[in-house]
């Protein structure tokens, strides 16, 4: 981070340092010129405090996060969740199957469904990034003549895509209730999503929401699309 690259965590104001560094690493946390706090506390929390604190969407944790950290890991991020979720909605393809022979299981991981299943969820998470920054650049940006860094949006996307991490779980143990598991996950991302953009643009919450609707409406209706072109290739196979 530049200078004037930092935020405040309580009242969103630039700052030029985090801490001053003295004699023999004794650190100061600096006070922030607008509210008199600390610039950013969470420089003294533990790894795990501030996780739970963006798990809880605590707007000083996602202000840490994304203003005052150099974590540069949305890509590998991103590639990894969708991995998790192409593998669910693939089990979940093949759920009903069974079979006494394991050499099916090697098979199977072989075939091209779980390629397309991956390819599904990058086009439907491209359609939402995608969506959501254009209703932000006409709203925002043309309408409220204001300056907006898309590279720091889509990092505040992919970053709050997090909760996909929770698919995990589902992989790994029985998918009896995964559609439920799915639909919570969801929704739960869906909330990251839409604090990330609150605290990237210090909005109003509910510009915040109506852009994550638009984004969900763009996601739905490619999935929507998608699933009609699976059905109508796998009907022209089998008429084949």
């Amino acid at each position: 981070m530049g200078k004037d690259g930092f935020r405040c965590v309580e009242c969103n104001e630039k700052a030029p340092e985090l801490h001053r560094d003295y004699s023999k690493g004794i650190l100061k946390i600096t006070i922030c010129e607008s509210c008199q706090k600390p610039v950013d506390k969470y420089i003294e929390y533990d790894p795990v405090i501030i996780l739970i604190d963006a798990i809880l969407c605590k707007t000083q944790a996602f202000r840490h996060i994304l203003f005052n950290t150099s974590l540069n890991i949305q890509w590998k991020l991103c590639v990894f969740c969708l991995l998790c979720e192409a593998y669910l909605r693939w089990s979940l393809l093949h759920g009903t199957e069974q079979s006494s022979d394991p050499a099916d299981i090697i098979r199977y991981t072989k075939e091209w469904e779980f390629y397309g299943m991956f390819g599904l969820a990058a086009l439907e998470l491209s359609a939402f990034c995608v969506a959501v920054l254009l209703f932000l650049v006409v709203v925002v940006g043309r309408l409220q003549g204001a300056t907006l860094d898309l590279r720091l949006l889509l990092r505040a996307l992919l970053l709050s895509c997090y909760g996909k991490v929770l698919l995990i779980p589902a992989v790994i143990w029985e998918h009896d209730h995964a559609p439920l598991c799915l639909g919570l996950i969801k929704m739960f991302v869906l909330t990251s999503n839409s604090q990330a953009i609150r605290v990237i643009l210090n909005s109003s919450r509910r510009l915040s929401l109506l852009a994550v609707c638009v984004g969900l409406l763009s996601e739905t209706c490619v999935a929507r699309a998608s699933e009609k072109l699976l059905w109508s290739a796998q009907d022209i196979l089998t008429f084949d």
